[in-house]
């Protein structure tokens, strides 16, 4: 479907791209992953046409269509949130426009007349097309879409422009979901989404019919999406054929292969030198010791990638607080006429780990801003536990720096006796490396900014940390450093974030922030997860909404039926374990076939080789669909044949 071929970039002296190559086809799920600056997002430009290589080509047939979210930047305006997320649809709209117009013209035309006919004609075969495009469904497309991505019915007559920056991007990522373009480039597509918008836009995404390239820093998105894994670094690209987690593992023992293979080369080499300064001066050995010479010359050169130390950050031991951290009184807070929380009761007590989670426009900010008695309240109280210090970060804190000072000196600003090295370190962590600690913060872009504030955040010894949404603007490795020093942290803590692989690893309790009130949940944001499904599930069983298809029909399915239906399920039991035993195979087959015509596909020249290029792109995608359809496959009825094998042992 695209193919790279070759491609290098440079900027300056360092190569961003050095002769990397790779293919992506139909149904393709992959993760793009790699360091703050490594060309993530260059890549995407280079695939869009927006930006060009030094060398190499980035070739693509001609039926593919491109969709790309930028991570900010794109601004809607003048029309309805409906209409700007309709005109995704230009085609149904601009026939719908020429069947009105040519319904207008009918109406002075003779009846009896040629052009009459051939409009009416016409405007049958525009009404065909319309329904081969579906344009009855148009509207709830439109309002699934927005409805998903966590906006609401009254939202649909709002001037677009009466949107903030997150939600533009909303904006922007439902009108390229509806336009299903064959190739989704996502950048960073989470950073705008709460929890429940992120999990319905996996949803989604699973049953996407086109291919994604996904940019993300959130691990649990990547894992649950992708299924192959692009990993940029130091100007090279690899491809691992699973998702982020496989990447993980496999990366790890890539590495450990690649060092004894450079060791051992290092070894045969200074052999190889040594035997040559020991007989370069002998007249008998001159023949040897220029074939070492020749041999040496065409011998590739194993290059490992120099190690960035690991970095270990702890916060500073802060003194202990009393076991009432900050109790919350029966609280009025409201914005005009709108009342956000009304009678709020809530206590934290000492050693407290929770994550705040709920819909954008839920309370979220609102809650943590009064918190850390940042927002003033209408009604009720605010206490503050003995020894209580807290600690803040806002999402609009990086606007509080100093623009006059230099990253290093907003650092000894706030450090209590750290020496340049550790606060380098910390620095290093949020991607401050080598002369970028002395630039100026004014040059700072804001996702550098953010980074700062939060970095600087961490030098304060206080024992209760407030953070709203602290790994937006942080890489993998970023979010590991302050993972890790979160998870070793003694004081208690609350933090709103969407990202579920980093929150998992820290907090123990979920407060879920809706309808004007706070709702607990023991755990952390995976089991909180779980248990708003379960709940759901209850629900639904009890309104009668479980339910099974029949013939078209939607029918309650009983504990009789239900009985029944168990005991021929498990009649089923050998011919599943048979008919995945030959998916396996068929899988293996398949598998080789595609690794064979990836290889074609990656050769010069090969978009100019006429009838044999159509040949292999429709067997590409022949053997690519069939692999698809019996992954999925597999996946249906080992999930079948595990499901059997619970139901035979209750």
């Amino acid at each position: 479907m695209l193919t790279l071929q070759n491609i290098t970039l440079r900027f300056g002296e360092r190569f961003l791209f050095r002769d990397i190559s790779t293919t992506i086809g139909s149904r393709d799920r992959i993760g793009l992953v790699g360091p703050n600056g490594a060309g993530k997002s260059t890549l995407l430009k280079l695939i869009l046409g927006e930006m060009e290589a030094e060398s190499g080509s980035v070739q693509r047939a001609n039926y593919v269509t491109l969709g790309y979210l930028p991570q900010e930047g794109i601004v809607a305006a003048g029309r309805s949130l409906y209409k700007e997320a309709e005109s995704a649809f230009e085609n149904i709209i601009s026939i719908q426009k020429h069947i009105e117009e040519a319904s207008e013209q009918l109406e002075k035309m003779d009846t009896t007349s040629d052009l009459y006919a051939e409009t009416l004609e016409i405007i049958g075969e525009w009404e065909h097309r319309l329904e081969e495009l579906e344009a009855s469904r148009l509207q709830s497309r439109v309002e699934t879409i927005l409805l998903g991505l966590g906006f609401s019915m009254s939202d649909m007559e709002r001037d677009c422009k009466e949107f903030s920056g997150g939600w533009q991007m909303r904006i922007a990522l439902a009108k390229l979901l509806l336009r299903q373009p064959s190739l989704l480039l996502l950048d960073e597509p989470t950073n705008h989404l709460d929890l429940s918008s992120l999990r319905w836009l996996e949803a989604f995404l699973k049953k996407y019919d086109g291919s994604l390239l996904l940019v993300s820093h959130d691990k649990a998105f990547l894992n649950a999406l992708s299924n192959r894994t692009l990993a940029l670094s130091a100007g090279k690209m690899e491809n691992y054929a699973g998702n982020y987690a496989f990447f993980e593992r496999e990366s790890v023992l890539r590495r450990e292969l690649q060092t004894k293979a450079f060791k051992n080369q290092q070894r045969e080499l200074q052999q190889t030198e040594r035997f040559i300064e020991r007989f370069r001066s002998k007249a008998s050995k001159a023949s040897q010791v220029q074939s070492r010479i020749k041999q040496l010359e065409k011998i590739k050169r194993i290059e490992i990638e120099d190690d960035t130390p690991d970095i270990h950050f702890s916060f500073p031991d802060p003194r202990p607080s009393g076991q009432v951290v900050m109790e919350l009184e029966n609280v009025l807070k409201q914005y005009g006429d709108l009342t956000v929380f009304e009678g709020l009761n809530y206590r934290i007590e000492k050693g407290d780990r929770i994550a705040i989670v709920g819909v954008n426009g839920a309370g979220k900010s609102t809650f943590v801003r009064i918190l850390a008695g940042e927002e003033p309240i209408q009604g009720g109280q605010v206490k503050i536990g003995h020894n209580v210090t807290a600690s803040y970060f806002a999402q609009h804190q990086p606007n509080e720096l100093d623009l006059s000072k230099e990253v290093l000196e907003i650092m000894r600003e706030v450090s209590s006796g750290a020496g340049e090295t550790q606060l380098r370190a910390i620095l290093g962590a949020f991607l401050f490396r080598g002369d970028d600690v002395f630039k100026r913060v004014k040059v700072l872009s804001g996702g550098e900014k953010s980074r700062l504030a939060l970095a600087k955040m961490l030098l304060k010894s206080a024992n209760f940390m407030i953070m709203d949404e602290p790994t937006n603007h942080l890489d993998m490795r970023s979010k590991s450093v302050l993972q890790k020093a979160l998870g070793e942290y003694k004081g208690s803590m609350v933090i709103v974030s969407h990202d579920r692989d980093f929150l998992d690893g820290i907090v123990t309790k979920v407060l879920e922030v809706s309808q004007k009130r706070v709702r607990l949940f023991l755990g952390n944001v995976s089991e909180y997860v779980m248990q708003i499904e379960a709940e759901a599930l209850r629900i639904a069983e009890a309104k009668g909404d479980i339910v099974r298809k029949s013939q078209g029909k939607r029918e309650i399915l009983s504990p009789k039926e239900r009985r029944r239906k168990e005991a021929e399920l498990r009649k089923q039991f050998g011919p599943l374990k048979k008919r995945i035993k030959e998916l396996e195979i068929k899988i293996e087959k398949l598998e080789a076939q595609h690794k064979e015509v990836e290889a074609s596909m990656l050769l010069p020249g090969f978009y100019q080789q006429g009838d044999e290029t159509t040949r292999l792109l429709q067997e590409h995608d022949k053997i690519k669909d069939s692999l698809e359809k019996s992954y999925e496959e597999w996946e249906s009825v080992t999930e079948k044949l595990t499901e059997l094998g619970s139901t035979t042992q209750t």
